[in-house]
């Protein structure tokens, strides 16, 4: 009976710790975990909208016993108590706090962006689709992998569709082009003049490396000085680039998580039109974050992708290739399981000793 029910219990405790490694996922599209609050517009009058005071509160309840260290660009309505507290004090130790805007004229310190309303103004944010938000599409990116043997292409019809723009299946001769006008365009399924592809190659114990490639399908277009500008979370960790050169981007005070990419003067700064020499390749190599790296749900896939200045557009998440079932689970994870269960073996063959 003794022996059953220590079964019991060590399946119960696999069970939880799978659960805990199942768990965690990463968001392509929100990364930072923000929330955006959308509004709907419930009634009106000739001359405004109808909007209670205050405009919005957000509350929400912590699972155990964290606080809000710090907050910029609104105000808890309540702070807590504090008498049980020492030392290093937080902003807000409530279990339940509710936030509402500030007011204008705040000091430039307190402000955040699109704050500071007193609660009767605001910024809707839509959900949408880039392709319909962005109907002039200068370029797109595909996606594979060496744990997955699916390539993502770009979306279809992501510049455009083929009944749309008269493309051309081969390169069309001066004459044609002048007399007719036949497009400059190269047939493909996303009809975008530039394609941006990125393949995550090897994974090393302390390192892992990507592939980029970007190919021109203008037949009549070489692109002059051209950039490449990415966004991921591990470009803060680059090791070596090659065959590009790389800067980074400081957009958000010392997050560098957005870098440049751009040829080399005289070697491939000049991207060719369309044809056997109009692709430039690039290979970089990242250092891992132990507390951050992961193949799982998609994170080691760029977040955006710009070429010239121009996003680029993303294939869905849920096209991305994604870890085979057998090896959702990570590096560490992975380790951390057969550790345990390993443990388990030796309280079983404790057991049966006895």
């Amino acid at each position: 009976m003794e022996f059953c029910r220590l079964e019991l219990l060590i399946v119960s405790a696999i069970l939880r710790l799978m659960a805990i490694l199942l768990a965690t996922a990463y968001d392509p599209l929100d990364p930072y975990g923000i929330i955006n609050i959308k509004w709907d517009v419930m009634s009106w009058t000739p001359d405004g909208y109808v909007v209670s005071l205050p405009g919005w509160t957000l509350g929400w309840t912590w699972a155990r016993k964290e606080g809000i260290w710090s907050i910029v660009g609104a105000q808890a309505t309540d702070q807590g108590e504090w008498s049980k507290l020492k030392g290093n004090i937080p902003y807000c130790c409530k279990r339940n706090p509710a936030v509402v805007d500030l007011l204008p004229g705040v000091p430039k310190n307190h402000q955040f962006t699109d704050c500071c309303k007193g609660w009767l103004t605001w910024i809707v944010t839509c959900s949408y689709l880039q392709m319909l938000a962005s109907k002039k599409q200068t370029c797109c990116v595909s996606l594979s992998s060496f744990y997955n043997s699916k390539i993502t292409p770009c979306p279809s019809c992501a510049c455009g569709c083929q009944n749309e723009h008269n493309c051309a299946m081969s390169q069309p001769k001066i004459s044609s082009v002048v007399e007719s006008n036949t497009p400059v365009l190269q047939c493909t399924e996303h009809t975008c003049p530039i394609r941006v592809h990125w393949h995550v190659k090897s994974n090393y114990k302390e390192y892992w490396s990507v592939k980029i490639s970007i190919t021109n399908f203008n037949y009549w277009m070489n692109y002059t000085q051209w950039t490449l500008v990415a966004q991921h979370p591990n470009l803060n960790n680059i090791t070596k680039v090659y065959k590009f050169v790389y800067k980074p981007l400081m957009l958000y005070n010392s997050l560098n998580e957005t870098g440049m990419f751009y040829g080399v003067e005289d070697y491939n700064d000049l991207l060719l039109e369309a044809g056997p020499d109009g692709n430039v390749q690039s290979e970089m190599l990242l250092g891992k974050d132990k507390n951050r790296f992961t193949f799982h749900r998609g994170w080691s896939f760029p977040l955006k992708i710009y070429f010239n200045g121009d996003e680029c557009m993303m294939p869905p998440p849920d096209s991305y290739p994604f870890l085979p079932n057998s090896a959702n689970l990570n590096l560490v994870a992975s380790s951390t399981l057969v550790t345990f269960l390993l443990l388990i073996m030796l309280v079983i063959h404790h057991s049966n000793g006895h």
